[in-house]
């Protein structure tokens, strides 16, 4: 069976274009998930490991989206070749079912792992000159919306959820959180 796992890293974010891609590789059942790759302790990642079985091949648009660092990748493709399932990754042309493929699929990985570590220490580099320059002051607070204590006062109250809350006010949830925090 072709299975497909498809993952964006918000609800805001959009399926769709993964959804095609692996339904033109002929997927019959797939796994969708908006949440972020930081960590392999995802719900749909979990429950697509425990469905695949011998013979089938898992199908991701790019291997970004089932992991996002090197170690958690090749735990989760090894993991499925110990349970005899093929690996196909659209975006990189890579099949794990050919030894070129599990080679090509190492590397590859470690490439863009490496690519993110030296992004992330250019960056850090770059904020470290601006503050000592006295440029960098970090991102601007974001202001209360003007239906921020009608929305509190319903969600203190318990008569709308958390979520409900944060999408009236058109807040993420780390966001939310730092923000009634910071008021109480």
């Amino acid at each position: 069976m072709k299975v497909a796992y498809i993952r964006v890293s918000t609800e805001e974010q959009n399926t769709a274009r993964q959804e095609e891609a692996v339904q033109k590789q002929g997927a019959e059942k797939l796994f969708i998930e908006k949440i972020s790759g930081k960590n392999a302790n995802r719900p749909q990642l979990k429950a697509m490991l425990d469905f695949v079985r011998e013979g089938d091949c898992l199908i991701v648009e790019s291997y970004s989206r089932l992991a996002r660092n090197t170690v958690d990748l090749l735990n989760i493709v090894g993991e499925l070749n110990k349970k005899g399932v093929s690996f196909i990754s659209l975006k990189e042309n890579i099949d794990t079912s050919t030894p070129q493929g599990r080679l090509m699929l190492t590397i590859f990985a470690g490439l863009a792992q490496f690519e993110r570590e030296c992004t992330l220490q250019r960056q850090a580099e770059g904020i470290a000159i601006a503050k000592a320059d006295g440029k960098y002051k970090g991102r601007k607070p974001i202001s209360l919306p003007s239906n921020w204590d009608e929305v509190i006062k319903l969600w203190k109250d318990g008569e709308i959820t958390a979520r409900v809350a944060q999408r009236k006010l058109n807040m993420t949830p780390a966001t939310f959180y730092r923000k009634v925090a910071n008021i109480e």
